[in-house]
């Protein structure tokens, strides 16, 4: 079953559970769905790949909107992004922890064949394809960073 399914059925569990949070969260996560679907130039369908980056982007965007609020003085509202943003990490991968990080781009570099600072575009290229998801890119940019210059 892909995301776009999962969400699909998890909106029926909400509705029957009362949720209104969450589904509320995952009517959104549908909404974005169906615009990457119909947008112009797609071919109707939506990956998973593509499905993951839209809900890292839009954990990102809550995020920064719960930082925001947060500076603004409104804990209120800084709660519900981050509720939101914690109903759609549900749907990505488990993210990396820093060893599991370190060792992922240590293969991609040994892939790659990078020995320098200078390969870092080289690097990150197939570590932002291979990692989508799986952590985020200003992690993955300050781990290549770290190990290049080591």
């Amino acid at each position: 079953m892909d995301l776009f399914e999962t969400i699909n059925n998890d909106i029926k569990k909400a509705m029957l559970a009362r949720e209104q949070a969450r589904l509320q969260t995952l009517r959104g996560i549908k909404k974005e769905f169906l615009e990457a679907k119909t947008a112009k130039g797609g071919d109707g369908t939506l990956s998973d790949d593509m499905a993951i980056k839209i809900l890292t982007k839009m954990v990102k965007q809550r995020k920064e909107s719960a930082d925001i609020y947060t500076s603004q003085a409104r804990q209120d509202l800084a709660d519900a992004e981050l509720l939101e943003a914690a109903i759609i990490e549900e749907y990505l991968p488990k993210q990396l922890n820093d060893e599991e990080l370190t060792a992922a781009l240590n293969e991609i570099i040994a892939q790659v064949g990078a020995t320098s600072a200078k390969d870092m575009g080289k690097v990150m290229g197939v570590a932002s394809k291979q990692l989508a998801g799986k952590a985020e890119g200003r992690a993955i940019s300050a781990k290549v960073k770290e190990l290049l210059n080591n």
